[in-house]
């Protein structure tokens, strides 16, 4: 039952089954990090994450979504989200963020990272820091799921974090709002929304047992977006670069466990304060 105060949850035996999912992606992007470099295409990143994603008995989520022609997204420069692989040639310096999904028995697991192509070393400095703080930003508002609390203050951890990494830098970053996060389980895209900015509403209370993907989109300028002639790739109106950082994230009473995390989340989260608890 979804409504203002209750979400979905999941068993524990069904979020274990959900952390298979969520490890052949997190699997996925750490190839596809360690794979990109500049003269590659985005469609020979797609294949190859797919084939790793077929490997590990999985399925690609995205792949024929709503007619979507790729297993990954790759957005690149000021692409926000929803890059369809192509023929695009990737150059060094670009700025890329990779959005992956697969299903294993039944069961999602979606998590996107952005890197540079040819490494941090190739990086502009604003992009390098554009990408620390949205990464940062994710993982407050990670933090920030407490059963019994609020949803929404994942939205508030991650506008907190992106305002004061703007003031620590200089900078005057933009959160996308047209896009947010979202519930998981048996399908990749279930309710409720989980805003990546701070709302007025209380929102639904979260419960032990829910699973949501956190996925911040931040800009070096405006906020605003708007979607090209293909009808899925998402650019920002004013051309700045755009990054994005999501994870799927089980909560139960004894504390969180990213599931699209190699490690769980531990470090990041217990850096954060906030308590690791794996089911297994």
């Amino acid at each position: 039952m979804f409504g203002r105060s209750r979400i979905d949850t999941k068993t524990p035996d069904q979020i274990l089954r959900m952390r298979k999912a969520g490890l052949v992606v997190g699997q996925t992007l750490q190839l596809m990090a360690q794979t990109v470099r500049p003269g590659m295409t985005t469609k020979q990143l797609d294949e190859l994450a797919e084939e790793h994603i077929r490997g590990c008995g999985a399925t690609p989520s995205f792949l024929g979504y709503h007619g979507f022609k790729g297993s990954l997204c790759t957005s690149v420069n000021d692409e926000v989200v929803h890059g369809i692989p192509g023929s695009r040639v990737l150059a060094e310096g670009d700025l890329i963020s990779i959005d992956c999904g697969a299903i294993v028995d039944g069961w999602h697991g979606d998590a996107a990272i952005s890197v540079i192509v040819g490494g941090r070393d190739a990086g502009r400095p604003e992009d390098l820091e554009l990408i620390d703080a949205t990464e940062d930003s994710m993982w407050a508002g990670i933090a920030a799921l407490t059963v019994g609390e609020s949803l929404y203050a994942v939205g508030a951890g991650v506008e907190d974090s992106v305002v004061a990494s703007g003031e620590r830098l200089g900078r005057d970053y933009g959160i996308v709002e047209e896009y947010v996060g979202h519930g998981i389980g048996t399908s990749m895209h279930m309710d409720p929304q989980v805003p990546n900015y701070r709302v007025r509403d209380k929102g639904p209370t979260v419960r032990s047992g829910v699973t949501v993907a956190i996925e911040p989109m931040v800009t070096l300028g405006s906020p605003e977006t708007r979607v090209l002639g293909d009808d899925w790739t998402v650019v920002t109106t004013d051309g700045s670069r755009a990054a994005h950082w999501e994870n799927t994230v089980a909560v139960t009473d004894e504390g969180l466990w990213v599931l699209t995390a190699l490690d769980g989340g531990k470090e990041r989260l217990e850096a954060a304060g906030a308590p690791y608890a794996p089911l297994a």
